[in-house]
């Protein structure tokens, strides 16, 4: 858990030329003390994934071809032709 303390947010305020009330101060903390831990959190979470994404997983294996009935399938779309989804053009062509 991340603690600041009051004279760290002073002192941060009197490096950043910002005039804090009296009244600001205890506030802020809690904020800043907040924020801190969040990323905290964060930090350790982007850790676990990172040591999760570093197994050896074998992204070069071979495609597998499995044949499928594509009639079911097409089946549900809304338009077909000739054994193909038709779909809305989003993309202008220069022709």
């Amino acid at each position: 858990m991340a603690k600041i303390s009051r004279e760290e947010v002073l002192k941060i305020a009197q490096m950043s030329h910002i005039e804090l009330k009296e009244h600001e101060i205890d506030p802020l903390v809690k904020q800043l003390d907040a924020v801190l831990s969040y990323a905290a959190c964060v930090q350790e979470i982007a850790a676990q994934v990172e040591i999760a994404s570093n197994k050896a997983v074998n992204v070069w294996r071979e495609d597998q071809v499995i044949p499928t009935d594509p009639e079911p399938i097409l089946a549900q779309a809304p338009e077909v032709q000739e054994h193909y989804f038709v779909v809305p053009r989003i993309l202008e062509s220069n022709q």
